[in-house]
């Protein structure tokens, strides 16, 4: 197998751990019963690393280690974790891949997390009824409330974390010689603007967080 081959799987096996352990370990309630993890953050990581097909495997990966180890919901909530999952990460991926630059990455961060909301509005809609057991009636109520914001801030937040994590992740990966070194400047840097965008965005989700919980 070709080195860079090798390198890229051992990868994609880390990122596919790392990813779990953030779903297993790191789970946040935010909004009623829905609970905040981490783990589109490495995913979407291994979209800037190795492309829009990547996120999707590591999803997928992901997903159904879940659904077979710590998930109650089954085959539907491995499905609907999937779709989330790939709503964020391939759009940020896709646009990162087309155009590797800070903008890009930041045009592709925010299209994900446009795309997350509005695809889970409907997947919820269609889909969670029947592995939660509640009329859809119940759930139609509950989107904009409870679905709509929840996921709005788990987009924000996912966004503002891989904005501050992907180059000190990347560094790392390069120092373990998981990845091959960079032939050109890396173009998505950790400078002032993007921390202060990432804690803007930060900030604004507890606010809303808090807001929703009428803690202020």
């Amino acid at each position: 197998m070709n080195p860079s081959n090798t390198k890229k799987l051992t990868a994609t096996g880390m990122l596919c751990a790392f990813a779990f352990a953030a779903a297993v370990a790191s789970r946040v309630p935010l909004v009623l019963f829905l609970k905040y993890d981490p783990k589109d953050v490495v995913i979407a990581i291994g979209g800037f690393l190795f492309g829009p097909l990547n996120s999707l495997a590591i999803s997928v990966i992901v997903s159904v280690a879940q659904m077979l180890t710590v998930s109650g919901t089954g085959i539907l909530g491995c499905v609907m974790n999937i779709i989330s999952s790939c709503c964020f990460s391939c759009p940020a991926a896709f646009l990162y891949k087309k155009r590797r630059t800070l903008s890009g990455a930041m045009a592709g961060l925010f299209c994900g997390c446009g795309c997350q909301a509005a695809a889970m509005m409907l997947w919820n809609y269609l889909i969670a009824p029947i592995y939660m057991g509640i009329p859809r009636e119940a759930m139609a109520e509950l989107l904009l409330p409870a679905f709509l914001p929840f996921n709005l801030i788990k987009g924000g937040l996912n966004a503002a974390i891989t904005m501050l994590l992907y180059k000190p992740f990347v560094t790392a990966l390069r120092r373990a010689n998981l990845l091959e070194p960079a032939h050109s400047p890396e173009k998505l840097r950790l400078n002032t603007g993007v921390v202060l965008t990432a804690l803007f965005l930060i900030v604004s989700c507890v606010l809303l967080i808090l807001s929703i919980h009428d803690v202020i």
